[in-house]
């Protein structure tokens, strides 16, 4: 008798090809996005927003004692200092920091309509899903390595304020820090996977840029000026994606504008509700976004 052959298979499992497609998806996205200028603009815009907003004009007030642009006067050296890094961290993306990261998923993704690539990606890829999921995974990456990259700019400098003024250089405890860096992913995330669906639903990134920017920073606010008169609808404003995430930001310890601070903090909401809804939005915006590549036309 002749022993039996035991049968191999001839091709890896279906789940562990999907991971890798998806891999490599995102790594060939991730590289795209770092090598495109519009990703350097915006993150070197959003740097330099919040470092003037959250520092530079504060350190001028500081010194001469008097209003200095949006900063009141009386402003404290402890709000400079390293030690305050997890509150200035937020507070400047509700508004300006999810203004350009929004630009940055709608250009993302609208660019591809825009360009015609899309066609070709998803019909020659490994899979509308995939090859889209490997656009939403690098974007995340990208925002992550952003909000890093900013923690790493408000300790530098705060740490060169404490040595000019002769402050304590103490650090933030590690807790708050981390706490403050996911509010900000969060946050920053939310607004991202918005700037997508805009870009999905625009195909194009004129269109998906300008909405963005027509939603975050007039209509809420006009809104939410209305609800001011209307308490009716206050209850609907106060779940608005920009209300969630100034609720967030507000809840991790940032000053609004009532309070000398920066615009877009809120405290309308709860810092658990302001998650849930913050963290709500990014999903859903994700996954219609995957639902519409996924079934819808490219034409």
């Amino acid at each position: 008798m002749t022993a039996p052959t035991i049968e191999r298979p001839t091709t890896a499992p279906a789940a562990p090809a999907a991971w890798l497609a998806l891999a490599r998806s995102t790594r060939a996205e991730l590289r795209r996005l770092l090598r495109w200028p519009a990703t350097w603009v915006l993150v070197g815009v959003w740097s330099a927003l919040n470092l003037t907003f959250g520092y530079v004009f504060d350190w001028i007030s500081y010194r001469t004692g008097e209003s200095t642009g949006p900063a009141d006067a009386g402003v404290r050296l402890d709000s400079l200092l390293p030690a305050a890094v997890p509150d200035v961290l937020v507070q400047g993306m509700p508004m300006f920091g999810g203004a350009i990261v929004m630009i940055l998923g709608a250009l993302a993704v609208g660019s591809g309509y825009g360009w015609g690539t899309w066609k070709t990606v998803l019909t020659q890829g490994p899979g509308r899903s995939t090859a889209f999921g490997g656009t939403l995974a690098a974007l995340a990456v990208v925002v992550a390595g952003t909000v890093l990259a900013t923690v790493g700019a408000d300790l530098a400098m705060s740490s060169v304020v404490a040595a000019v003024e002769g402050g304590s250089g103490a650090l933030p405890g590690l807790a708050d820090l981390a706490r403050s860096y996911g509010g900000g992913v969060l946050i920053m995330g939310m607004w991202t996977a918005t700037g997508v669906l805009v870009g999905v639903l625009a195909r194009g990134p004129a269109l998906a840029v300008g909405l963005g920017l027509v939603w975050s920073l007039v209509v809420e606010n006009l809104l939410r000026g209305v609800a001011a008169a209307l308490p009716a609808i206050e209850g609907v404003t106060d779940r608005l994606p920009g209300s969630a995430a100034g609720s967030l930001a507000g809840a991790l310890g940032a000053a609004g504008d009532t309070d000398g601070g920066a615009p877009g903090v809120l405290d309308v909401l709860s810092g658990p509700m302001a998650t849930g809804l913050t963290a709500g939005y990014l999903v859903v915006c994700a996954v219609v976004s995957l639902l519409l590549v996924s079934r819808r036309d490219l034409s």
